[in-house]
């Protein structure tokens, strides 16, 4: 069964129901997304990224012999490919482990107490001492309406 823990490269069988693929895992290669994992797919000659969970009950061991036969037919191919792969990712760039490079931030000034606006100032006054013979009531008994 699929066991990468004892070797840095594994061969290996990858049976589904479309057919059989001889498949290469690295343990060189990045890490891929939390629960999938990356290997080489001799059919399609390219890496390609798995789900684990699926993907670990139908790969299978490749013997010693069939092991050799592979390297031997597989190996440049995977190599360019592995390459390849590695080039792309690693122009990847984790954030995480980038310093930050941003200039600090500067603070906003306050105003200083000769620059306040009085709200009160705009404003202005209204006397209502003028008005105090006319009411709304003596709006109402006028006959224009």
């Amino acid at each position: 069964m699929y066991n990468t823990a004892k070797k840095q490269l594994w061969f290996g069988e990858l049976r589904t129901s479309k057919g059989n693929t001889i498949v290469v895992h690295d343990n060189q290669l990045p890490e891929a997304s939390p629960g999938r994992i990356f290997m080489y797919n001799t059919i399609r000659n390219t890496i390609v990224e798995y789900v684990e969970d699926i993907v670990k009950v139908n790969l299978h061991d490749l013997d010693e012999q069939q092991t050799k036969a592979a390297m031997a037919e597989f190996g440049d191919a995977w190599k360019a490919a592995r390459s390849e792969f590695m080039a792309k990712h690693q122009l990847r760039i984790d954030l995480s482990k980038v310093p930050d490079t941003a200039p600090p931030r500067k603070a906003k000034p306050a105003p200083e107490p000769d620059e306040a606006i009085n709200a009160d100032d705009d404003i202005p006054e209204f006397d209502d001492s003028d008005d105090d013979n006319d009411s709304f009531d003596d709006m109402s008994d006028r006959e224009d309406d």
